[in-house]
């Protein structure tokens, strides 16, 4: 055990010359295998679009694309029966990953969430690419770890940084990427991984550019910043992005249980009633399936209706939920910024109807809808205001969407909403019991961060209650590396590294996270 711990903290002390290398060989495998899945879905919602045109012609072809999606329906439901990992966005997963609490088989989960994904959005299912573009990008990380024969710390954050290139080569948002990653997936931001991530996320969001193009996913024009007089008007929409961010966070858990407690439903039954509804929506309301970029153009343009704007609300927000909560293999990344952006257009052409708002700024409150609507559901809001911009290319607006996405965070933290990936990963080692994953008695590295007014703060080492079964190896500070000493003061942005066996990861984890963190008032 001592030569294998020396072994590992002389590999710790170059983390940051071989991850960063490392990174960007999984930001180059993953950019690719990410492309294609972005590539192959293109041409799904292309062919589902040509099927829907004929089948509203032909009522024989009508009667032949409901047959075809039931046999789809079948397929997905024993993909996700065959490797229940690649059900929802795989978001969830990835985060129980690094936290030991999961363990995912890249072999299984890549093939299967590739063919899922693809049905799925051929289907019109209203889900995102997104989320699995993150989980397929994880995975890519774990499997060049495995493949290099990398031990368990250096397998987290190749998952991290292969995370990281998915966000990257989905999004075309490189800083969204790495934000989300560190905010969402890693919940730390040491320079290590930093470093690391970076490059992954560049180097995926260079080759997925190469063949997509560099130009921003969306198209439409926002014009100048919105002048002070108007912000009023920005810190109403906020409340209202963050009582509904709250409601679809609840109304998502909510119809997922629906899903899981029907005795008469199994992982492939319950995707007929998303895919039969995306058949009869694909002849009366085709704008509704598929991811829905459209109806954000649609909504930025402003020459929709308010009745028109609800409309599309309601049925895309009542879809989308059908879709996701039957365990469909897609995510909610990119349909709940389209309920943003509808949102805010439906709010901005009232204000401009009875309100007094300029026209010309409906534009803006769709962009910075979305900003706020993801940052209320996702409370990730750092990575929501660097997401919008890279997607928008507009960086005149950062103040207002700053602004918005607070009150919106401030109003669904205030309704006691938990983030949605949290509850979903709650739900999901629910279901599995809890269980972790067997010790391999390999000797894992983990990092924490200590945050201010928490339990550690201003403590000596040695007055403080360690987790059974770790070690604490080493205290970075400011750019140094401090061995751990009885009578240490622990002080606010000091990074502990801590070493466990495996089987012990999630409970110093457990443990850990929540001394660190802020105390709660």
């Amino acid at each position: 055990m001592e030569k294998d711990t020396t072994h590992l903290m002389k590999r710790a002390e170059r983390f940051k010359t071989i991850l960063t290398a490392e990174g960007f060989l999984v930001g180059a495998v993953a950019g690719l295998v990410v492309l294609l899945y972005r590539v192959i879905l293109e041409y799904a919602g292309k062919g589902m679009n040509k099927v829907l045109e004929y089948a509203r012609q032909e009522p024989f072809a009508a009667v032949l694309w409901f047959v075809a999606l039931f046999v789809i329906a079948c397929i997905v439901g024993k993909l996700v029966k065959y490797e229940p990992m690649i059900s929802g966005s795989g978001i969830p997963q990835v985060e129980g990953e690094m936290m030991g609490k999961l363990n995912q088989v890249w072999q299984r989960v890549l093939p299967a969430k590739f063919l899922g994904g693809f049905l799925s959005l051929f289907a019109g299912l209203s889900l995102g690419r997104e989320g699995p573009s993150i989980q397929i990008g994880a995975m890519t990380g774990k499997a060049v770890s495995q493949t290099l024969d990398r031990g368990k710390t250096e397998e987290k954050y190749l998952i991290t940084c292969g995370a990281s290139a998915g966000l990257a080569a989905a999004f075309h948002a490189p800083l969204a990427g790495v934000m989300f990653s560190l905010e969402e997936i890693h919940k730390n931001f040491s320079v290590s991984v930093l470093i690391s991530v970076m490059t992954a996320s560049i180097t995926a969001d260079y080759i997925s550019s190469q063949f997509m193009g560099f130009q921003p996913v969306f198209q439409f024009d926002v014009g100048t910043e919105m002048p002070p007089q108007y912000y009023w008007h920005i810190v109403i929409l906020g409340v209202i992005l963050g009582i509904m961010g709250a409601f679809y966070n609840k109304m998502t858990m909510w119809v997922q249980g629906l899903y899981l407690k029907s005795k008469k439903l199994n992982e492939t039954t319950r995707l007929f009633i998303p895919f039969f509804l995306a058949g009869v929506l694909g002849l009366v309301m085709p704008r509704i399936l598929g991811s829905g970029h459209a109806l954000i153009d649609m909504a930025a343009e402003g020459n929709l209706m308010l009745t028109s704007l609800l409309i599309l609300f309601a049925a895309k927000f009542l879809f989308s939920l059908i879709c996701f909560g039957s365990g469909a293999p897609g995510g909610i990344f990119f349909p709940l910024l389209v309920l943003g952006a509808l949102l805010g257009g439906a709010y901005s052409t009232f204000a401009v109807q009875y309100m007094g708002l300029d026209a010309s700024y409906i534009s803006n409150m769709v962009l910075l809808a979305m900003a706020g609507y993801f940052t209320a559901i996702v409370r990730a809001p750092i990575t929501g205001i660097i997401l919008i911009f890279e997607m928008t290319g507009q960086v005149s607006q950062m103040l207002s969407m700053s602004l918005v996405s607070i009150v919106a965070y401030l109003v669904a933290s205030a309704l006691k909403s938990e983030p949605i990936y949290e509850s979903l990963l709650s739900g999901l080692l629910k279901r599995r019991g809890e269980k972790l994953p067997e010790g391999t008695g390999e000797k894992i590295l983990q990092e924490f961060v200590i945050c201010h007014n928490s339990l550690l703060q201003d403590k000596m080492i040695q007055q403080i209650e360690w987790p059974k079964n770790c070690l604490l190896v080493s205290i970075k500070r400011g750019g140094n590396e401090l061995i751990p000493k009885g009578r240490t003061i622990l002080f606010p942005g000091d990074v502990l590294v801590t070493l466990t066996d495996e089987k012990d990861a999630p409970a110093v984890y457990d443990y850990m996270e929540e001394v660190c963190a802020e105390k709660k008032e």
